[in-house]
């Protein structure tokens, strides 16, 4: 038809034609566009406290204009309140702008928040609380404008309320109580009143859920209180029934800040459970009633002289003990002073006063001509006196009968390889080993300054990896609270916010000072362990009989490294405190672990010197248990198949370090290991029946296996969250056992336990119960959520500066120094009793 038009009518006629077409379409849009922007706006003169019930349409926009008066001394806040009465009004909602002199406020009825996983939950009673803007003059008149519109052509049926809020300012030690929701958040003012630099603000509630964060912004506009907005600025923290932060009057040029509480819209952050995944992606969900009751106090922190006092409490503390050792330390000395000229007058002095009825002693310069008498004896001699003795308690024996070591061996070269393989007596190391009854002289044998080398190899190493570990983990908790400081994000940390006082960019100084203990009394013990080094030394250089034949062999290296460990865990846990969470929960524990290893490390070296383990297999296997202590923090959770290979694990170290301990070393595992054990299977238990040889041992040894193997079914079966503590409960469950032994065995030897030793004994143990008192207390647990862990907080209970963990960090480094006191000196009636007769178990 075209082709056939444009041949009868011509080119001139087709573009007269669409032209005209062009212009026709031209004026139909031009007058539905002038129908589309003819709206009718109605302004209004309004009220406060008046409800306004009206209907919005495409067609039609209100403006409410309100005015009130605002006072530079009194502030009041104003709250709109909005309700859409009509159904079906998610698809095209109402917006509502309100208009101030230096803010703007907009948000949609129904108000649609959003979850995880994109889930809508739709609100249609809306509620806000208007920023105020400061006013300069003394009373001003204000105005503001609420501009009601829609894109609906269907009317929509609101009310819409505009009310004055009486208690919008917060006052010092007044709780004040109000209701919130998702979609009517609350915030209120607060003014620092002179003399209060610190300030804390306690946000409780009877309800668990629904969830709700408490934020503190500064005072400026636009507030953030939405879901999904209030963490923009200013610092936040979720909370179920308690929330604390502590404000300080430097962070805020105003003197002045909002407490704002909003309810979140879903319970996941808190610890709760998580509804449903909704079918359709854009499907609403009903929300039901979430509104939360709560309380608001704000109190006045404490004060610096409350800093001073605790600092100096702290101080006192632990100089105290300063004090006390050097007293203790005095009266050592002018006892031994007294002994020494006892010794050197024996005819002065009774029989009783010389601590050996019936027995002369021998005065230090008779000891050239007993030491050459005694180098003369052979080995084998003092074998078979030893082996023809088969009862406990002490041997009587002449000083004559000791046991002495060749000039020439005391002088053989010092390299590793003399003292590591005994070349020298590899024939009979097997035979004095495996002996049934072992005393302290049989392993003994090898060179005391090769042996005080090796040890000390355990005091370097701890002091190198001791710096390089700590060097970046200061770096990462400074890190931490940076990001705290910044952000503003309060669950990042898990302080005892009841108890958390801040000091510089520091959240919680008071937990970093309480760990000072660790490190001043851990530098005490050193001193100690020097001072008898230094006398032991002396006491080498002259020839001293009992420093050379007597007593358990004299070698400080361990105790150098246990020193050093208490002072790193000192320094770790005040890292971990700076921002406490399970990502670096591992700093507080790592030299926990060394610490306890260490222990069992020096109650096995006391009567096992020559066959304990070096410092590089020592440590190896301590950086073993950190390493299954980190995997366990990430994987352990929940993962059944990392407690079974754990489970596994652990069963078959103690079984291999039970067999180790057995034999004393005497045994291969190779090859041919498991042919061994059935020949021992065969013979011992069903071709005849004999018991075991070593039946000290074998109770120890039974006891550990059945601890361990009942702690590897207990994390097997209720695998714990905690796997940190759960591991170092292993370790200290381990040394305890081997501590009771070692007492027990030590009295049914018939030796004694001195009165100082007994009193750090009895000490150490009353102060770890109480101790351990306070750490189950739980102020606090990276276990749950932020919000769940701070339903533990509590307030400070001394000095109104430390709280119960607190004083579980003081109490603990008073027990690890006297439980260090109790491995230093509980051997040490044996300082004057011959070494072939102290029996090893």
């Amino acid at each position: 038809m075209v082709l056939r038009s444009c041949c009868k009518f011509g080119p001139v006629s087709v573009l007269f034609r669409l032209g005209y077409l062009a212009l026709l379409l031209l004026c139909v849009t031009h007058l539905r566009c002038a129908r589309a922007e003819t709206k009718t706006v109605v302004q209004k003169d309004a009220e406060f406290d008046v409800t306004y019930n009206d209907t919005v349409t495409s067609d039609n926009q209100t403006i409410y204009a309100f005015n009130h008066t605002v006072s530079r001394n009194k502030t009041e806040g104003v709250r709109v309140t909005v309700d859409v009465l009509s159904e079906g009004a998610e698809s095209s909602p109402i917006l509502f702008v309100v208009r101030q002199k230096q803010a703007v406020l907009s948000f949609q009825v129904p108000l649609i928040l959003r979850g995880l996983y994109q889930r809508k939950y739709p609100y249609a009673h809306v509620g806000r609380t208007l920023c105020q803007p400061p006013t300069r003059t003394l009373s001003e008149t204000q105005y503001f404008f609420v501009d009601v519109s829609t894109l609906s052509s269907l009317g929509t049926h609101y009310q819409l309320r505009i009310s004055r809020v009486d208690s919008f300012t917060l006052h010092t030690d007044k709780k004040f109580s109000f209701t919130a929701s998702p979609s009517q958040p609350q915030y209120f003012k607060y003014v620092f009143p002179d003399g209060v630099d610190t300030a804390i603000v306690k946000v409780n509630s009877e309800m668990t859920f629904p969830c709700s964060v408490m934020s503190i912004q500064d005072i400026q506009c636009p507030v953030y209180d939405l879901d999904n907005n209030v963490a923009f600025i200013g610092m936040y923290q979720t909370m179920t029934k308690t929330a604390a932060i502590t404000v300080q009057r430097k962070d805020f040029p105003s003197n002045s800040f909002y407490v704002v509480v909003v309810v979140k819209t879903e319970d996941e952050a808190c610890g709760g459970p998580l509804r449903f995944y909704p079918l359709r992606p854009d499907e609403l969900i009903d929300a039901g009633n979430r509104s939360k009751t709560l309380d608001v106090v704000v109190s006045p922190a404490i004060s610096s002289d409350v800093y001073v006092m605790g600092m100096l409490f702290c101080l006192g503390i632990f100089l105290s003990f300063y004090l006390l050792t050097f007293l203790v330390a005095c009266v050592e000395n002018k006892r031994m002073h007294r002994r020494r000229e006892g010794l050197l007058n024996p005819a002065d002095m009774s029989p009783a006063e010389t601590g050996k009825p019936g027995v002369t002693p021998v005065s230090p310069y008779e000891y050239g001509s007993f030491a050459d008498n005694a180098s003369t004896l052979s080995s084998e001699a003092i074998t078979d006196s030893i082996a023809s003795d088969a009862n406990y308690g002490y041997m009587e024996r002449s000083l004559e009968s000791v046991t002495g070591r060749s000039r020439q061996e005391s002088l053989s070269s010092i390299e590793e390889d003399d003292y590591d393989t005994l070349a020298d007596i590899d024939s009979d190391k097997n035979i004095v080993r495996t002996k049934k009854y072992l005393c302290v002289s049989d392993l003994a044998r090898k060179d005391k300054r090769v042996l005080s080398k090796k040890y000390q190899i355990y005091f370097w190493n701890i002091a190198t990896i001791g710096v390089f570990y700590a060097l970046p983990v200061i770096q990462l908790v400074i890190t931490y609270q940076t990001v705290v400081n910044v952000t503003g994000n309060q669950d990042i940390c898990y302080y005892n916010f009841l108890c958390a006082h801040p000091l510089g960019n520091l959240s919680a100084f008071n937990n970093i000072l309480s760990n000072l203990g660790y490190v001043m009394l851990g530098l005490l013990f050193l001193l100690i362990v020097l001072q008898r080094d230094i006398i032991h030394s002396r006491a080498l250089d002259r020839h001293d009989l009992n420093a050379l034949e007597c007593g358990i062999p004299k070698h400080f290296g361990l105790f150098y490294a246990m020193g050093t460990a208490l002072m790193m865990e000192g320094l770790l846990s005040a890292c971990y405190h700076v921002c406490p969470n399970y990502t670096n929960f591992q700093f507080d524990t790592s030299f926990m672990y060394m610490i306890a290893g260490l222990c069992v490390l020096k109650l096995y070296q006391k009567r096992h010197p020559d066959i304990n383990a070096s410092a590089y297999t020592a440590y190896a296997c301590l950086a073993a248990v950190i390493f299954f202590s980190v995997l366990g923090v990430v994987f352990g959770k929940g993962n059944m198949v990392f407690w079974i290979i754990f489970s596994v694990l652990h069963i078959l170290a103690t079984m291999l370090l039970s067999t180790q301990l057995y034999y004393m070393g005497r045994w291969r595992l190779d090859s041919g290991i498991l042919r061994r054990i059935v020949y021992v299977i065969y013979t011992d238990c069903i071709r005849q029946c004999s018991g075991p040889m070593y039946i000290d041992r074998m109770v120890l040894l039974v006891m550990g296996n059945i601890v361990n193997w009942s702690l590897a079914a207990y994390g097997l079966l209720k695998t714990p969250n905690d796997f940190a503590s759960y591991l170092l409960a292993i370790a200290i469950c381990n040394l305890l056992l081997y501590f009771a032994f070692y007492i027990i065995m030590k009295l049914r030897s018939g030796e004694r336990i001195q009165c100082m030793a007994m009193v750090c004994i009895l000490f150490t143990a009353v102060v770890w119960g109480f101790a351990l008192f306070f750490f189950f207390q739980g102020l606090s647990t990276w276990q749950k959520t932020p919000a769940e862990s701070q339903e533990h907080n509590r307030d400070c209970i001394v000095l109104s500066f430390f709280d119960d963990h607190d004083i579980w960090h003081f109490l603990s480094s008073i027990a690890m120094f006297g439980s260090f006191l109790v491995l230093l000196t509980m051997d040490d009636d044996l300082d004057d009793v011959q070494r072939d007769k102290i029996f090893v178990f």
